[in-house]
C-alpha cells in the first residue's frame, strides 16, 4: 500500500507559515477559541473548562449529532461523527476496496479523492470539469463511466478547486441512476452552503445518498478536526461505526464541544464565511478584469476558491514560486494535476484581500513584462 506524495500539503507546509498573504488557503475566515466560546453562555463556557478529558463515543457526542441533524432535518441516528472529512473519505474508500471494483471521481479534485482509492488498489475513473465548459458537471459523462463494478460515485459541490456547483436537477438525475444500480452516491459538501448565485440543496434530502461535511471550510474551524457523515442506510452506518472504532475510536471531547457550539450558532458562523466570500469575490472580479491578458478565470458559483490559469499556457509552478517570494501564497496547479492552473482562496484572509490583490497585481505586471521581454 503506497500513498503518492501529497503535493498540496507539502507546498502549504513549506510556505504558508509566516507568509504575509495566504491566498492558497481554501477556508473561510478563521476563529479564535475565545470567539467560539463567546457564542455560548456562562454555563456552557464553565462546562467546557470542567469537562473530563476522556474517550467520547464512536458515533459522536449525542449533543453534536443532534445539532447536526437539526441542520439537515434528519434523525440524529443518521449522523456519524468523524475526524474531519478526511476520515470519512478513508472509511468510504476502505469499505469500497473489493477486487475488481472501481470508483468515479472528479478531475481536477482534492488529492485525497484519488490517492486513497489508488493506494487501496481500487480502479479510479475520472469525469472532467473543463474550463472550456465553465467547469460544469457533466452528468451524462459520469453515467457513462459507471459499470457493474462501480462501488461509488463521488461529487464535490461546491467544488474544490473550481467553485463549480451541481444543480438540483443534475443531483436528482444521478440519485435516480445510482439508486437503480446499487451504486453509492457520495456528496462531499464541505463548502456547502456558501454560494454565489443560485443555491443548491444538500444531497442529504435524498434517501440513497451519503453526505460528508466538516468544520474546516464553510465552518472554518479546522483546528478542532471534526467532521460528519449523513447516512440513511442502517447497514452502512454500522460499517462506518465499526471502521471508525478501528481508525480513530472517537473524536476529542473538547473539539466536539466546540463543534456543537458552532453548529448551534451556525447562522453566525456561516454568515461570517458567506460575507467574507461574497465581499471578496467582488474585489477578485475587478482584479481579474484588470489582468485578463495574463490570467484567465471562471467566476465560482460556490465555495471560497477559484482555479485561474496563465493565459500563456505555461506551467504555473514558477509563477507561484515567484509570487511566494513577494509574500503572496498561491497553490500551483500541479497539486491538482492541472499544471497551467493555480488555486486562489479568497475568503480566509477576510478584509486583507484588497491589500493582497494590490501586491499580487504588482507582481503580475512585473511577471508579464519580464516574460514579454524573454519571449
Amino acid at each position: 500500500m503506497q500513498l503518492k506524495p501529497f503535493l498540496l500539503d507539502e507546498w502549504l507546509d513549506a510556505k504558508e507559515h509566516g507568509i504575509e498573504f495566504n491566498l492558497a488557503a481554501s477556508t473561510g475566515p478563521s476563529w479564535t477559541l475565545n470567539e467560539i466560546l463567546s457564542l455560548g453562555n456562562d454555563e456552557e463556557r464553565e462546562r467546557f473548562l470542567n469537562q473530563k478529558v476522556v474517550y467520547g463515543r464512536p458515533a459522536g457526542a449525542d449533543g453534536l449529532r443532534t445539532a447536526i441533524a437539526e441542520m439537515y432535518g434528519v434523525d440524529a441516528d443518521a449522523v456519524q461523527v468523524v475526524t474531519g472529512a478526511s476520515e470519512a473519505l478513508l472509511i468510504l474508500m476502505w469499505l469500497a476496496a473489493e477486487p475488481g471494483a472501481n470508483v468515479i471521481l472528479p478531475q481536477p479534485g482534492f488529492t485525497t479523492f484519488s490517492a486513497l482509492p489508488q493506494s487501496l488498489r481500487l480502479e479510479t475513473r475520472h469525469y472532467a470539469l473543463r474550463k472550456e465548459d465553465d467547469f460544469r458537471f457533466d452528468v451524462e459523462e459520469i453515467k457513462k463511466l459507471a459499470d457493474r463494478n462501480t462501488k461509488l460515485i463521488l461529487l464535490n459541490s461546491p467544488h474544490n478547486p473550481t467553485g463549480s456547483t451541481i444543480s438540483n436537477a443534475q443531483l436528482d438525475s444521478l440519485h435516480e441512476f445510482t439508486s437503480i444500480r446499487g451504486i453509492q452516491l457520495v456528496s462531499d459538501e464541505v463548502y456547502h452552503p456558501i454560494f454565489h448565485g443560485q443555491a443548491t440543496s444538500s444531497a442529504a434530502c435524498l434517501p440513497h445518498t451519503t453526505v460528508i461535511h466538516d468544520f474546516s471550510k464553510a465552518f472554518p474551524l479546522s483546528g478542532i478536526r471534526t467532521g460528519w457523515m449523513i447516512e440513511h442506510d442502517h447497514k452502512r452506518r454500522k460499517e462506518y461505526w465499526n471502521a471508525r472504532a478501528y481508525f480513530s475510536i472517537t473524536n476529542n471531547t473538547a473539539g466536539e464541544f466546540l463543534a456543537e457550539l458552532a453548529m448551534r450558532h451556525r447562522d453566525v458562523v456561516l454568515g461570517r464565511t458567506q460575507k467574507a466570500a461574497s465581499d471578496n469575490l467582488q474585489h477578485l472580479g475587478r482584479f481579474m478584469a484588470e489582468h485578463q491578458e495574463t490570467i484567465g478565470w471562471i467566476p465560482p458559483r460556490g465555495g471560497m476558491t477559484v482555479f485561474p490559469w496563465l493565459v500563456s499556457g505555461e506551467d504555473s509552478h514558477a509563477f507561484c514560486e515567484a509570487a511566494a517570494k513577494r509574500g503572496i501564497l498561491l497553490a500551483p496547479g500541479d497539486c491538482f494535476d492541472a499544471p497551467s492552473h493555480f488555486r486562489l482562496g479568497f475568503a480566509a484572509i477576510a478584509d486583507k484581500l484588497p491589500e493582497a490583490l494590490d501586491r499580487l497585481g504588482e507582481f503580475v505586471r512585473t511577471w508579464s513584462s519580464t516574460h514579454a521581454l524573454s519571449a
